[in-house]
């Protein structure tokens, strides 16, 4: 009767288990927010490895088998990696899909204009600079305050349809054309939008929806792993705006405008990029460029990324004494997994207090 009962236990365990979602989740920031929502019922899947371009990607067989298999996609969309879209659609014809630049509530920004960010407005994105009503989650079951409607010009999302942004289209633009992956132009999507933390606590309670959908067993779990989470994002939150508000009015310098999304949230704003893209080397005449912004403003630093041509810090320094330090938007160095997200955050807090601290 004993032997019995194990067995029953032991294949009711085993049907609990294959109840949780099989998730495959983009790059390594939000694959730590979904196992931060999953723990304690199962982890997600990590379709692009640490280090690799999410702009343009040939998956592995493994990587593929994990969106073959997958009940669900957490995503950052289109505007991140539009190449993901085909193999979803070919191996991945069941799975539900969650589209995170498409989650109500969340703050979206578009791509700066000019070597020395001529537009200064954070995509029109006005009203969303405090976030009041946040550091005790009030209203994050309907978001009040984050709603699209607020965004100028992203209602319902018609102007996010990330495969017609027919004013900006690579044509137009020549440096975006030797860029594969995301649209740089100014006016698209700027797609880092995992850098704002409050985006990130937006998208935990969507997370959380998607998964308990597909397991309402394990819906509670869900729900107060998020809680947890978002509590925990709060505070780191709170810690790093500490952290900066000191070095509001620094003048700096970016490789590329990869961190608008966390340059707005803490009110630390970069002065000029040195490339267009990630991906783009750039040219002696937009250097020359970036070197007048640097003498213009005075800019003290110069942020670097793991994969940055050192000589070029050379080329802006022109006389003057300009202090650098890397930053990486996709946290490439990091262990994937539940701490990997806020270490990313606190690494870049880390090198902005470094390299502007007077």
């Amino acid at each position: 009767m004993r032997r019995l009962l194990c067995t029953t236990l032991l294949f009711s365990a085993g049907l609990a288990h294959a109840e949780v979602p099989r998730v495959a989740t983009d790059i390594a920031p939000i694959h730590s927010l979904v196992t931060m929502v999953m723990q304690g019922a199962g982890s997600p899947d990590l379709i692009i490895p640490p280090g690799a371009s999410p702009h343009s990607y040939a998956m592995r067989p493994s990587e593929a088998r994990a969106v073959a298999k997958a009940d669900l996609v957490v995503w950052v969309g289109p505007s991140l990696a539009p190449w993901l879209e085909e193999p979803m659609s070919s191996l991945a014809q069941g799975a539900e899909r969650l589209t995170l630049q498409d989650v109500e509530g969340i703050r979206l920004l578009t791509n700066r204009s000019g070597v020395a960010f001529e537009a200064h407005d954070h995509g029109d994105h006005e009203g969303h600079d405090d976030h009041d009503g946040h550091d005790d989650h009030a209203g994050h079951d309907d978001h009040e305050g984050h709603d699209h409607s607020a965004h100028e010009g992203h209602g319902d999302h018609e102007d996010h349809d990330h495969g017609a942004h027919e004013d900006h289209d690579h044509d137009a633009h020549e440096e975006a054309d030797a860029h594969e992956g995301h649209n740089h132009a100014p006016g698209a999507l700027d797609p880092h939008i995992w850098l704002d933390p409050q985006n990130a606590i937006v998208w935990l309670d969507a997370i959380a929806a998607s998964l308990s959908a597909q397991d309402p067993e394990n819906a509670a779990l869900y729900a107060d792993n998020a809680a947890q989470a978002q509590a925990q994002l709060v505070d780191l939150q709170a810690d790093i705006q500490a952290e900066l508000t000191p070095l509001r009015g620094q003048k700096f310098v970016v490789f590329h405008d990869a961190y608008h999304y966390f340059e707005a949230r803490f009110d630390v704003e970069a002065s000029a990029a040195i490339s267009l893209s990630d991906g783009a080397a750039p040219s002696a005449a937009r250097l020359a460029e970036v070197r007048d912004v640097v003498k213009d403003t005075q800019a003290a630093c110069v942020f670097t990324e793991p994969q940055f041509n050192a000589g070029l810090v050379d080329a802006l320094q022109d006389g003057t004494a300009l202090k650098s330090a890397s930053l990486d938007p996709i946290g490439a160095a990091l262990e994937p997994g539940v701490d990997m997200y806020p270490a990313l955050l606190r690494d870049l807090a880390a090198a902005f207090t470094s390299c502007l601290k007077e």
